[in-house]
């Protein structure tokens, strides 16, 4: 088989969505209950989350909707007030969106010439005259662990702990290094490396975050960014090693990225604990004891129905053939490249589109035979670009709060959850200092035990996953902003974005 390119996946709908950040640093927010909006938030939650929906897009400015998660639309009536609903007509709820070289937003009423702005409490559209009141800081809503890709280059920006930089070279973004982390602080950004550094304006990775790490970003529908550093200078891609650093002459727009969430890369082993790898271009086999990019597969899983596509680092996905192979030959739309997937204690269980189990043959490739599954048709499952957890529920972030000496789950601000795998499917958590997550009688948390426990994890989603506690209940949020572990059943409640 020819040898394919990485092909970039287009950003879900979810990683498209903003927050929009009024000069009073509040955030505009859908009041469901008061059938209104106002800007009152101090943080970004599902009320305070907008989709974007471009019509038309040039340059310096766009004709956009805004949509809430509800699925209604910012409407701007004929007497200036703000509400959500539906569009009456083609123009209702259209603005003319315009980006600033401050970062900024504006939002003119496509009706009425008025610009949406704020007091700080109230949202209104009143005033043809720009003023400093109806700028709106775009931050994106999505999961701060992400990637960046290059559109100009075709790559992804990837951090060098040994070298102190980060470069735009990997053609696939399998690696941990690929990930950053998205820190948002006083209106301004912090990328974070896998390795807990910080990109600087000066090329080299700093090992806290400081002014000298603190970038403003630029948004674009389409999740599309740019980092600048507030005085001219641009983040792009430079020289031949395409050094990510900070300049004054991007070309070609290689100063924009698509941030995206990070995707989840995983590590299939056998009962024989030989690791599931692509050989000889497209044959699949259980033969080696050692972990390679061709052993990785992206995990792609729609969370409405439990089928799962892995995708191998050569671009093509696990399908099977006939006479029950299991080739990595197969292309996204194809109905051979779904599996159903089940789990068995952190383990899990593949059943193809035949009815059949997936396993390892007795020469070592990876078949479709079985009718039942047992010990053979059951895999261990490993995050491969994952060595921690970021954990966001219906509520927030899961971390640590000041005043609290429990685990919450309601944080605008995450903490990192070190996994430390024990046997598959099973990790410890280690916080921040190296002390491991305990576990009170009542199901709560606190983030400085002395002993590891286990933690069984399975997976839901392409970026989803339930966590079966030591206590044996699903760890859910609870709405007063405490993390529990008393549920019996998978809910709403216990599905995690990571």
């Amino acid at each position: 088989m020819d040898e394919v390119e990485w092909i970039h996946r287009h950003p879900k709908a979810e990683d498209l969505r903003v927050g929009l950040i009024s000069w009073a640093g509040t955030y505009l927010t859908f009041e469901a209950c008061k059938n209104t909006v106002t800007a009152t938030a101090k943080s970004l939650g599902r009320r305070q989350t907008w989709e974007i929906l471009v019509s038309n897009e040039h340059e310096t400015q766009a004709v956009v909707r805004l949509k809430s998660v509800q699925g209604l639309y910012l409407l701007c009536e004929c007497d200036g007030t703000v509400c959500y609903g539906r569009p009456r007509t083609s123009h209702h709820g259209c603005f003319l969106l315009r980006f600033h070289r401050n970062s900024k937003w504006t939002l003119q009423c496509l009706i009425s010439g008025r610009y949406l702005e704020s007091n700080g409490k109230d949202v209104f559209c009143t005033s043809r005259v720009l003023s400093a009141y109806h700028m709106w800081t775009p931050r994106p809503a999505l999961h701060v662990h992400v990637i960046l890709y290059s559109p100009i280059h075709r790559c992804y920006a990837r951090a060098d702990p040994t070298m102190g930089r980060i470069w735009v070279d990997a053609v696939v973004p399998c690696l941990e290094e690929c990930g950053f982390l998205l820190h948002f602080r006083d209106g301004c950004y912090h990328l974070e490396t896998s390795t807990h550094h910080f990109l600087s304006h000066v090329d080299r990775l700093f090992s806290q975050p400081s002014s000298q790490t603190a970038f403003h970003m630029q948004v674009r529908p389409g999740g599309f960014v740019a980092l600048c550093d507030g005085e001219g200078g641009m983040l792009y891609p430079q020289g031949t090693h395409l050094l990510l650093g900070l300049g004054c002459n991007p070309v070609r727009g290689e100063e924009w990225f698509i941030l995206q969430h990070c995707p989840v890369w995983v590590s299939l082993r056998s009962k024989t604990r030989r690791f599931v790898s692509v050989v000889y271009d497209d044959e699949v086999c259980a033969a080696s004891e050692r972990l390679t990019s061709m052993s990785l597969f992206q995990f792609e899983c729609d969370s409405e129905s439990p089928t799962v596509q892995l995708r191998s680092a050569n671009g093509y996905y696990l399908a099977q053939r006939r006479h029950r192979a299991v080739m990595a030959d197969g292309h996204p739309l194809e109905s051979n490249t779904f599996f159903q997937m089940h789990w068995n204690c952190g383990r899990i269980i593949l059943q193809s589109c035949s009815g059949r189990f997936l396993g390892i043959a007795a020469n070592g490739l990876l078949m479709a035979n079985a009718t039942l599954p047992g010990p053979n048709e059951e895999f261990g499952i490993l995050f491969a670009n994952r060595p921690f957890l970021v954990l966001r529920g219906r509520y927030g972030y899961v971390g640590s709060s000041s005043g609290r000496d429990l685990i919450q789950c309601n944080q605008d601000q995450p903490d990192r959850i070190h996994l430390l795998p024990c046997r598959q499917g099973i990790y410890h958590f280690q916080a921040h200092g190296g002390s491991f997550w305990s576990i009170t009688p009542f199901g709560t948390f606190r983030p400085w035990g002395k002993f590891a426990l286990n933690f069984c994890i399975e997976l839901q989603g392409s970026n989803l996953l339930t966590v079966l506690a030591p206590n044996g209940f699903y760890m859910r949020a609870d709405q007063s902003g405490t993390l529990l572990a008393d549920s019996e059943d998978i809910t709403k409640e216990c599905i995690w974005e990571f």
